[in-house]
């Protein structure tokens, strides 16, 4: 929902926002994960002068494919479920994501100025940018991930919608084709010496997630997103682990999303599940936990059709429940098996980390990763799951209002 994905949702995209004092001395380039922050602390922030989701809008491509300044914080964000085509049956999980986080509102640009006056830098931005890759090497439940951080000025990192781009140094998405519906990409990205370079082919329409591209995640004005997806692209290309290109391919899912604020008072976190079924329905489903139980979380979800239509799913069309459980080194508990129901639809799904230990040791600490689907259908897809690794330090505190 990204994050922040799930809500992307990429997931996290949020995350953003934790990386200015890291840019604010740097140029960019790949960052030592470990310094953590919650997710409440990701999502602070003043948000006046930005503009909000507050509205259903018509959505416009390919201009909507490229960045939206006016808004605090975007992402684009892609998952993968491949198996390699050499005949070994290795399988891997990837994870991009791209985030965007504005320093400033763009004001002086909406009214024509140019911001920082005429003689600005070329180094001088007021937009930064984080990287996540992650690369789930299934058979040998082996996860590689880094995190980069860039200037989006000097060629370091940036997003555009004519081309579409989208980088931060070598972790870079860009089109392969044009149009005003989905497009074909390429994705190439790099964590810990593994890599991929993959290109993926839309098979089914653009989905607008939510009420017509309008993601609602917690009560008052503007806590929303805009929200659209590619959720099943056939995808092939190469995984290179331990030095070996591995040739593969399978499905892989694109979620973009842009908003200012998306957590009200006492949202901790969430979990999203973007799925692929063999019968070639894709299922998005996500929950934004509360500190009070007592309180209902807010649910969100779409069930796609072989053919594309898009069935909305919300509260009481829908279960999410946990099975079992997985502490990490961290210490950090994750409930990475789950039932899933989806009544109307005839779905009693099970779902389960492909390998456990798909943690992600990042500004924000969150558990994100490959699923195997089984019950009433059978598939793959991707798990996120976010502030648990909060609440180890007392960190699952109400977020700051906007």
């Amino acid at each position: 929902m990204s994050p922040i994905s799930l809500v992307r949702p990429p997931l996290l995209a949020l995350l953003a926002v934790a990386s200015v004092s890291a840019l604010a001395s740097c140029g960019g380039g790949a960052a030592p994960i470990g310094a953590s922050v919650s997710v409440a602390e990701a999502l602070a922030g003043d948000t006046t002068g930005y503009a909000r989701a507050d509205r259903v809008v018509p959505f416009t491509f390919p201009a909507d494919h490229g960045p939206h300044p006016a808004f605090k914080t975007e992402w684009w964000y892609v998952t993968a479920n491949v198996r390699a085509t050499d005949g070994t049956d290795r399988r891997f999980g990837v994870q991009f994501t791209v985030f965007r986080s504005a320093l400033a509102p763009d004001t002086a640009r909406a009214a024509g100025a140019p911001v920082g006056g005429a003689q600005r830098s070329g180094w001088a931005t007021d937009q930064l940018y984080m990287a996540h890759v992650a690369i789930g090497d299934v058979s040998n439940q082996a996860f590689y991930a880094e995190e980069r951080f860039a200037r989006g000025a000097a060629g370091l990192a940036g997003a555009s919608a004519r081309p579409v781009t989208a980088f931060v140094g070598p972790v870079r998405l860009e089109a392969t084709g044009s149009g005003d519906g989905p497009v074909p990409i390429r994705l190439t990205g790099d964590a810990e010496g593994a890599s991929f370079d993959l290109r993926a082919r839309p098979l089914k329409p653009i989905v607008l997630q939510g009420d017509r591209g309008l993601s609602r995640k917690g009560v008052g004005v503007g806590n929303a997103s805009y929200y659209y997806a590619q959720t099943r692209m056939a995808t092939t290309g190469t995984v290179t682990v331990g030095g070996e290109a591995v040739p593969v391919e399978g499905l892989s899912w694109l979620d973009r999303e842009w908003s200012t604020s998306v957590l009200a008072p006492g949202q901790i976190g969430w979990d999203w599940f973007a799925l692929h079924l063999d019968d070639g329905r894709d299922l998005m489903l996500f929950q934004l936990r509360e500190s009070d139980a007592s309180r209902e979380p807010v649910v969100e979800g779409s069930l796609i059709a072989a053919d594309g239509t898009k069935t909305r799913l919300g509260a009481g069309d829908f279960t999410m429940e946990p099975l079992g459980t997985w502490t990490s080194g961290s210490g950090a508990e994750y409930p990475t098996r789950w039932r899933v129901r989806v009544p109307s639809a005839g779905l009693d799904l099970e779902v389960r980390a492909a390998f456990d230990a798909q943690e992600l040791d990042a500004t924000v600490r969150y558990w994100e990763g490959a699923v195997d689907v089984t019950g009433s259908a059978s598939g793959v897809g991707f798990l996120e799951m976010t502030g648990y690794a909060d609440e180890l330090d007392g960190a699952a505190r109400p977020v700051p209002t906007s």
